[in-house]
C-alpha cells in the first residue's frame, strides 16, 4: 500500500469515526414521549415531501415509524434506531430497527423510514413475531419516486409499503432489506 493510499484511508477512518460517534449519540430517543414526538414529526416531514404517503396512511391498518436510523460502516457496518407502531394517532408499541452489513462501504449517515402496514395479516405478523426481518413474512415494497408515480390507493395490492426519507450523511444508498424490527420496552 502506498503512502498516499494509507493517508487517504486514515482520513476516511477518522471521518467515519467522528461521524458515527456523533450520529450514534442521537440514534435512540431518551424517553417514550420523545420517541412519540419525534415519530409524529418524522411522519409530517414524510407527508410534506411525499404527499402520496399521507394518502396511503388513510388506508393503512398501522404505521411503523423510525424517525432516526443511524448507519455507519467501513467494510463492516450497521444501523440502529428506535420507533413506534401507530394505529391511527395512538402509539401501540415501541420497536427498534437493527441491520448489519458488510461489503464495499465507508461512511456514516442518518435517515428515517416508515412502513405502512396495509393488511391485518401484516399488522398481526409484526405484533406476534419476536423480531420481524424485513424481506421475510409480509411483502414489503420500498416506494421511491418512480414507484410512487405508478401507485394509487386503488391499485395497492401488497402487505406493506416503506418510505425512506430525510437522508443525511456521507454514505451512499439505503436499504431496509434484512433489517430486524423487534419490540422494545419503553
Amino acid at each position: 500500500m502506498t503512502q498516499s493510499m494509507r493517508f487517504f484511508l486514515s482520513i476516511v477512518l477518522a471521518a467515519v469515526s467522528l461521524s458515527s460517534a456523533s450520529l450514534l449519540n442521537t440514534a435512540g430517543a431518551a424517553t417514550a414521549e420523545d420517541l412519540t414526538t419525534d415519530s409524529r414529526q418524522a411522519l409530517q416531514i414524510l407527508y410534506k415531501a411525499t404527499p402520496f404517503a399521507e394518502s396511503l396512511s388513510h388506508n393503512a391498518k398501522a404505521v411503523l415509524v423510525f424517525p432516526k436510523i443511524v448507519k455507519a460502516g467501513l467494510v463492516f457496518g450497521g444501523s440502529y434506531g428506535e420507533g413506534v407502531l401507530m394505529k391511527g394517532q395512538k402509539v401501540e408499541n415501541y420497536y427498534n430497527s437493527v441491520t448489519g452489513s458488510w461489503g464495499l462501504q465507508a461512511g456514516a449517515q442518518s435517515y428515517g423510514y416508515a412502513v405502512f402496514l396495509m393488511t391485518e395479516k401484516a399488522l398481526n405478523y409484526v405484533r406476534k413475531t419476536k423480531g420481524w426481518e424485513v424481506g421475510v413474512g409480509p411483502t414489503v415494497v420500498v416506494v421511491d419516486e418512480g414507484i410512487a408515480k405508478n401507485l394509487s390507493t386503488s391499485t395497492l395490492k401488497d402487505d406493506a409499503y416503506a418510505f425512506i426519507f430525510d437522508q443525511q450523511g456521507l454514505m451512499a444508498g439505503v436499504s431496509i432489506e434484512g433489517t430486524k424490527i423487534s419490540l422494545i420496552k419503553r
